[in-house]
């Protein structure tokens, strides 16, 4: 009865993404196709540069609901990845030459074998950047997670962790009561070990998203605030903020269809697009692994559930670095939120 239950919810699932894109492509509010726009600025069609990073999502279970998550994530979401599967993607690191490894979720550390991939990811890449996206709440609010700070510095991960604003109140709205000081404590909590500290090795990066349908501002012009508001506030220091544009998909796009704001947000990504950024697109140089092993160009792609291109592997089990080095990127409407401004992706600002 669970399995089917969880055949029917998945199914579900594929049809709300299957309608996202479908919304995505025909309420084109009078704007150009992506792909056209970026053969009309020189820069199309869009293609692989090689592989620098190997993203791979581990699950869609989180303790937040945040309304800006583009993976709608949740603690309803039971989608989680299998030893099975993280051996294969084992298995892919070990053939290629992939010197970044990006894991993420939904909260990525509430998947039962976590700690076992990390710990196996060090032993196959000795010397690999390993980034790990936390929410920091479970750190310090739940208590079977509050030794993987520990755990983190014996690994030497890069943290990446989202605080979308220095102010209680905006955090509190967009992420729910109570977590803007969870993070504090947990930020204070790493502070402590190292993470963030001037001239430590370990990194502490944290993400802001702007709270509603506008497009971030300056990165470095942001991080100078978060500094100094931080500190002065909480005496807490972190390594750098990543600036990354709210794309219109899963919670966020459902709000900017029931507020009517969805045009006016498409518009204000069209008009800002630069073809500037297009050559630094993540899709360009990064794998994202869904949950179940399926491939994908990016993390957002994963989410409308766009796969690869046919003639490229579809599977982590088929990975082939050569191919997937040089193979054409799908992309959609919603790809103007990589390219507006000074462009968008997991790792900050592209200008």
């Amino acid at each position: 009865m669970e399995k089917k239950q969880s055949l029917h919810r998945q199914g579900i699932i594929l049809a709300a993404a299957d309608a996202q894109v479908k919304v995505l492509e025909e309420k084109n509010c009078d704007l150009l196709p992506f792909s056209k726009k970026v053969a009309e600025s020189g820069t199309g069609p869009l293609l692989a540069a090689g592989i620098d990073i190997l993203q791979i999502n581990i699950g869609y279970t989180c303790n937040l609901l945040c309304r800006h998550c583009h993976v709608d994530a949740g603690p309803d979401r039971k989608e989680m990845m299998t030893r099975q599967t993280m051996q294969e993607c084992l298995n892919a690191l070990d053939k290629s030459a992939i010197k970044t490894i990006d894991i993420t979720g939904g909260a990525p550390e509430m998947n039962p074998e976590f700690r076992w991939f990390i710990e196996r990811i060090r032993i196959t890449k000795a010397d690999a950047t390993i980034l790990v996206r936390s929410n920091l709440t479970l750190l310090t609010d739940i208590e079977k997670y509050r030794d993987l700070p520990e755990f983190f510095k014996q690994q030497r991960i890069t943290l990446i962790a989202s605080l979308p604003c220095y102010i209680r109140e905006d955090v509190d709205h967009m992420r729910g009561e109570g977590v803007f000081d969870h993070s504090i404590k947990a930020l204070k909590l790493l502070n402590s070990l190292g993470y963030g500290v001037e001239k430590s090795a370990l990194e502490l990066n944290l993400v802001y998203n702007p709270e509603g349908p506008s497009l971030p501002g300056s990165q470095q012009q942001l991080e100078q605030e978060y500094r100094k508001r931080l500190f002065e506030d909480h005496g807490i220091l972190f390594s750098h903020l990543y600036t990354i544009t709210n794309m219109p998909i899963s919670r966020f796009l459902n709000d900017l269809l029931e507020n009517g704001h969805y045009c006016k947000y498409m518009t204000l990504l069209a008009e800002n697009y630069n073809a500037l950024s297009v050559q630094n697109l993540m899709c360009r140089t990064t794998v994202s692994v869904g949950w179940d092993g399926t491939l994908y160009d990016c993390d957002f792609n994963q989410m409308l559930h766009l796969p690869l291109v046919k003639s490229a592997p579809q599977h982590i089990s088929k990975f082939n670095e050569a191919i997937l080095s040089n193979r054409r990127i799908i992309v959609g409407q919603h790809c103007y939120g990589c390219t507006a401004g000074a462009g968008s992706s997991c790792h900050g600002s592209l200008l």
